[in-house]
Formats: C-alpha cells, structure tokens, sequence
C-alpha cells in the first residue's frame, strides 16, 4: 500500500480546520507566531475561510467578536502560545457575557515544559475556566484514523456548542512539537487517513440547530396569564438583546394588548427601524429621576425582556418597587441586579409574546396608566429638543441627535462604553431609520471598542459609526492598525474630554482633592498625531455645521476617519443637569 509522506502537526491542524469549515466556519482572525505555525498553516491554506492578520492579540479577539456580532456565526480565533494567550482574555470575557461564538485555538509547548524555565510557556490548562463554555487540551497529535477522527469530532463539537447548545467562546488549546513546517515530514501514513484528514465532508454532519425546544412553562404560563388580566398596571421592559422572530413587532403588539408601556433600553433596537412606536418610551431615564413620578407609578407587574439595561436611573427605580417581575430570554439567563425576580422564562423572546396575545382575553379600554406614561415621554421629549437639540458646541448630549440625523438608513451605530452608551440610552429619540447598534455591553469594558468596530465593518459591509470617548479610543489606538490592513471603513467619532470625564456624575466628584488626580487622569494626548500615525485621516471638529459636513463626506469616502470633537465634560454635565431638573420639575 502506498504511504504518503507528511508532517503530523500539519495533517493534525488539517483535519481539524476541515472540519471546521465543514460545518459551517466561514471566518478566522489570526496572529503571527512560531509555534502556532501548523494551525496558521492549516487555516491559510483553506480556500473556504476567510483570514484576517492581525498583529496584536488583544486586537484580534476584539476584531473577531465584532466579525462574530454582526451574524451571530461562529469566527475561529488562533494565536500562539505564552502571554499571548492572557491576551486574548478580555474579548473571552466580552463574548462569554453576550453569547457571542468564537473558537478560541490556542497554540501550547508539549506536556512537560511547563515550570521548567522553557521560553515562552506558561499554563494555559483551562486558561480562560471563568468565561469559557466548553474546553478541551487537544494532546500531542497522533496520526492514527481514530485519533484523526476524534480532533474532527472536537471540531464539530465545538461549533454545536458555542452556535447551539451553550452559545459562548470555547478554548481549544493545541500542544505541539517541532518541526512545524509542512514539508518536514515526522510520518508516513496511508492515503485512507488522509482521506480522513483532506476529507470536506463533515465526519458527523451539520449541527442540528436549535428548534427553540423550550422547557415546559404550561402552570407558570397559566398562572401568568391570570395574573395579567388583573393587573392593570405592568411595564414591559426590553434591555439590549439579538432579538430575532419578529420581537420587534410582536412585543408592540403585546404592549398594546396589554395596555403597559414598554420602557425600550438604547440599544435594545426597538426605539429604531420601521415597526410601530406605539407605547414605546425612550425617555423613561430622564421621566424615573422625578421622585413624584416615579412614586405615582409603581408597577404591579413587570415583563423584562433581554439583558440588563443601561440605565441606572430604571435600575435604581427597580430596586425600590415590590411587585411581581418575570424575565424572558432564550437561555434563562439571570440579568437582575435588583435581586427581585419573581421567575425566569427560558423561552425566545418573539415566541413569549406569540404565546401571551394568544391566550390574552384582556379587553381593549382607554388606561389612565399608560397614557401617563405616554404623556410623560411626550412632555420630556419637547424638554429634551428645546435644552438638548439646541445646544451650543461642543456640548457631549446633543451628539447623539446630530449622529443619528446624519446616518444613512441601513447603517450601523457601534457605542463605547461609559458616557457615549449612556449618552445615546439618554438622548436617542424613537425613529423609523433603519439602524443597528451594537456594544461591548456584556462585561462593560472601554478595551478592545475600535477593533470591534472594525470587525462589525467589515463583516457587515455596511456604513458603520462608532461613538467613543477619549479613554476607549487611547485603550485600543492599536485597533487602527485593521484600516489599513484590512481596508476596513469606519467613521469614528472620537468625544475627547480629556480624561475619565464619566467620574463627574459619579459621587466621587466631590472629593477634590483625590478627584482630579486618580479619578479624571487628564492625558493631553495629541490624538492628530497618534491617527495620522496609522495612516487614517483626522479632523478636528470646530462647530456644529463643520462636523455636519465632515461626517458627511467620511460616510461617502468609505475610508475610516476619525472626526474629533473636543468637549468640555464640566459644561456638558451641567446641560445634562438642566435637562433633567427640568423634567423633574415639570412632571
């Protein structure tokens, strides 16, 4: 029988990555390395994959979990072994708190290295244990057809796993030994297991997706559905999610059967796009910091739909009510800081509100409640456009207002943490634009927010923007480096104000002494200098017409550019102030 000649890491990451692809893998982020060099050899010469070369680590991960976000698929992650793999750590976190799948493939020294002054090793067992869903230390390879077999089932495990069963990153960590190269041969083998390895067909098959087989909730339904049809007074409240099935739609729909307002969180995506309004509040932040309102309205019921939401004026209002609160999301998972959750519906969420309309005989009559809630979002939206919309340059709130007039329909907004979500949960008003917004909201870190962006660019290929503040924009200046190298547009709007300006609405503030020199940390950094660095085009924005015309044509430029607005974070809280002083004293 003939033998072929082969390298058994090559054949090893071959098989591997093949499998990969078979089911269903279309993206990979890589990281140059020596002793990932068998996977970097195996993905590159993989026509079906995608490859995107990037340098730093930390850049990479967040570049893949932004490609990751935008079709919730599946983006093969690869780096090599040592501090390396640390680096990897905070976009893990990021993906493991979103459910966002990637496939974590790190490179490792052979079993016995470890704590034996070997270069560039560390323990990478189960490195990321916290914030992983699945992991696996894939061994020494051997080249054997049941060994072949086996690293093709860990592959297609690790796609069910992480699109499928328990939606996350999975840590695959690979130990090899030298010689890496392809044409170093270490085995011969027989052309039925490299059949084997070479083979594009799936070794199991496709996954079997989802088919939202939920848990049986006939009593709690029931008891439910009771409950609603007492309760004239319920808020429904939609935090950030991938809402899919129509939710948009369907939970309107559910607000008007029921009578309830719908409280919608920023980037919850229901304040956007071309479903109904009806009963959607978006200012209910600025509306719950009025003690008498929020004192009026205690809410018998809650249904909250998603993840926890951005404003702490509604966390704040959640923690002093007592009242019955359901939570609905498709894995049951627990977003409550409040500590008050009377039961939790692992149901998808488009599905609930099928199954409540359906059995809800709730009659359909004028409510003093909801209308007070519609009256008060109608009120505070006039105080909003009269002291926000109005206001003079370079205040931080009124960006918010001035961006999403200028988008295109059909683009994305990507939001860092910090002010700018806060800002936009604030201040973006319903529209029927068609808008997709994303955020690094699970773990609420300001690292990794421009590689984001830029994987988000470049797998949607739609115009996309990015708010960010000055502190998120120097965390990860490296993150530029994707413009040029993968020719990825993005038009980032860069609030500079000089400092961790969020700590001015934080208690903190008051201690002057401490305040300015461990809280605000100004760093007078020159960001002209630092971007033209990368070769990516910067603006300093002088008023409001100049940003106006400088957004304008970057969106048309499909290049990235970075238009800076530098901002006074002392008056912008003072407007901010005035706003909500205002609101309170009207309602």
């Amino acid at each position: 029988m003939k033998k072929i000649n082969v390298n058994k890491n090559t054949i090893w990451s071959t098989a591997f990555v093949n499998e990969l692809v078979a089911n269903g893998l279309k993206h990979a982020c890589i990281s140059p390395g020596s002793r990932n060099t068998p996977l970097t050899i195996a993905f590159a010469k993989n026509k079906k994959i995608k490859k995107y070369v990037l340098i730093d680590e930390r850049s990479s991960a967040f570049f893949a979990l932004g490609l990751a976000k935008v079709k919730n698929e599946p983006v093969a992650l690869i780096t090599t072994s040592g501090t390396a793999t640390a680096e990897l750590y905070p976009a893990i976190i990021e993906a493991y708190k979103q459910r966002i799948p990637l496939i974590v493939c790190t490179a490792d020294r052979p079993p016995g290295f470890f704590e034996r002054g070997a270069n560039q090793t560390i323990n990478q067992q189960n490195i990321y244990a916290n914030h992983i869903r699945y992991f696996k230390d894939m061994g020494m390879p051997h080249i054997n057809a049941d060994k072949i077999k086996s690293v093709r089932k860990t592959a297609h495990k690790a796609i069910d796993i992480s699109l499928h069963k328990n939606p996350g990153p999975i840590h695959l960590n690979f130990p090899f030994n030298k010689p890496f190269e392809p044409d170093a041969f270490t085995h011969q083998i027989s052309n039925a297991i490299n059949e084997i390895a070479q083979s594009k067909k799936s070794i199991i098959g496709q996954p079997a997706k989802n088919k939202d087989d939920f848990i049986s909730y006939k009593k709690l339904f029931n008891d439910l559905i009771v409950t609603l049809n007492s309760f004239e007074k319920g808020i429904i409240i939609v935090g950030p999610e991938n809402y899919t099935g129509g939710f948009h739609k369907k939970v309107v729909r559910l607000a008007d059967k029921l009578n309830y307002p719908v409280l919608a969180d920023g980037v919850s995506q229901l304040r956007f796009n071309a479903h109904s309004k009806k009963n959607i509040i978006s200012n209910y932040d600025a509306i719950l910091r009025s003690e008498e309102f929020s004192k009026k309205h205690r809410p018998d019921i809650i249904l909250h739909f998603g993840r926890t939401v951005t404003s702490k004026g509604l966390e704040n209002y959640l923690t002093k009510i007592k009242c019955q609160k359901y939570l609905i999301n498709k894995f049951g998972d627990i977003f409550d800081p409040s500590n008050n959750t009377t039961a939790s519906f692992k149901y998808l969420p488009s599905a609930f509100c099928d199954e409540i309309i359906n059995r809800m005989n709730k009659k359909q009559i004028e409510s003093e409640w909801l209308n007070s809630f519609v009256n008060a979002d109608t009120i505070t939206e006039k105080i909003k456009n009269k002291i926000i919309s109005k206001a003079k340059y370079p205040i931080e709130s009124r960006i918010v207002k001035e961006v999403l007039d200028l988008i295109p329909a059909g683009s994305n907004i990507m939001l860092s943490n910090s002010m700018p979500i806060r800002d936009f949960d604030y201040f973006a008003s319903n529209t029927n634009k068609k808008i997709t917004v994303f955020n690094n909201r699970g773990a609420s870190g300001v690292d990794g927010i421009i590689s984001t962006a830029m994987g988000i660019s470049k797998r949607s290929k739609k115009p996309t923007v990015l708010l960010t503040g000055d502190i998120a924009f120097y965390y990860d200046l490296n993150g530029l480096l994707q413009a040029r190298k993968n020719f990825t547009p993005l038009t980032i709007i860069l609030i500079n104000n000089n400092g961790g300006g969020i700590f001015r609405i934080l208690p903190i503030s008051k201690y002057k002494d401490v305040f300015e020199k461990y809280f605000l940390t100004p760093h007078n950094l020159n960001f002209a200098e630092l971007t033209k660095g990368f070769g990516v085009k910067h603006t300093l924005i002088k008023n409001w017409n100049h940003f106006r015309n400088s957004f304008n044509t970057a969106i048309r430029n499909k290049n990235t550019q970075v238009l800076e607005l530098k901002t006074d974070s002392d008056q912008s809280l003072k407007i901010r102030k005035q706003y909500w002083d205002k609101v309170r004293q009207t309602l």
